[in-house]
């Protein structure tokens, strides 16, 4: 390792930065920060966090003022950024699904398509990809860049927007309509390219982005302990969907053991009354923190 070696490292600030925080405490990095201020302080001396808007992110990184951080994809194509994608990371504000970047219009627009904003006034904060998406299409239109509160701009100050949602709750609380998703984006952990090539800094990241994936897999997974007979061990084994073979050992009292399993949670409550009427018994469930393929 080289001596007084830093990563320097974009986290995200506004509606990524809580469910960043933790993501980062299940992967075993402590973050805190004090109102107003955008350098977090890390429970490992190598690190050195700064708080970005995820929509300036990627230039911060491809300038080499960050040597990596935290983004969405849709920001990254925003800018044209010229950075390493080291990895996907399916996790966004409310949970753990891509999020969409719509047209939508009001409830009763006669717009129905995309090709039906010809000529029409957009608002959005995604100018950029909006303009070369409409290009794309043979679609001229005015892009207006829009500070905020997008939603209510239609119909007096936009015929349409280009807006991001994970739920659509948003949208149908304004009386707006989806007409198309033209982007689905998550969450990528970007490095600058001089940084990668850096063999200490790139290992770094590698092991950051591998206990971020185990933090991840763990959100849904869950662990699944119980006591077993014998003689129902085989009934029990078959009703396990598990990630690889479940763990089997033999209990003190002889003809039972203890059986250990990695789950989906959503399967549980259907599965557990089975397990219990096939012969398991002291059945415990447990949260994960991280699982490493």
């Amino acid at each position: 390792m080289k001596k007084n070696s830093t990563l320097k490292l974009g986290l995200p600030k506004g509606s990524l930065q809580e469910s960043t925080f933790k993501l980062f405490r299940k992967a075993g990095y402590h973050i805190s920060v004090s109102h107003r201020s955008y350098y977090p302080s890390i429970n490992d001396p190598e690190i050195e966090p700064m708080l970005i808007r995820a929509q300036e992110m990627a230039r911060y990184v491809e300038y080499g003022v960050l040597d990596c951080g935290l983004t969405g994809y849709d920001w990254i194509l925003e800018q044209n950024a010229d950075v390493k994608e080291v990895a996907e990371l399916n996790y966004a504000k409310e949970g753990l699904r891509p999020v969409r970047w719509v047209v939508a219009v009001p409830e009763n627009s006669p717009i129905k398509k995309v090709e039906d904003l010809q000529g029409k006034r957009i608002a959005t904060e995604l100018v950029g990809f909006t303009k070369r998406f409409l290009r794309s299409r043979g679609v001229k239109a005015e892009i207006d860049f829009s500070w905020g509160a997008t939603e209510v701009k239609p119909p007096y100050l936009a015929d349409a927007i280009v807006e991001l949602t994970e739920t659509g709750t948003s949208l149908r609380a304004n009386k707006l309509r989806i007409v198309e998703t033209i982007l689905e984006s998550t969450t990528r952990f970007i490095s600058n390219r001089k940084a990668w090539k850096d063999p200490w800094k790139r290992k770094k990241m590698e092991n950051i982005v591998m206990l971020l994936r185990g933090a991840l897999e763990a959100e849904e997974r869950v662990g699944l302990k119980m006591n077993v007979p014998q003689k129902k061990l085989k009934r029990i084994l078959s009703l396990l969907p598990a990630m690889h073979s479940p763990t089997v050992s033999t209990l003190t009292e002889e003809g039972w053991y203890d059986l250990d399993v990695v789950i989906e949670e959503r399967l549980l409550r259907d599965l557990i009354p089975k397990l219990k009427d096939a012969g398991a018994t002291g059945i415990v469930e447990y949260q994960l923190n991280k699982v490493i393929p």
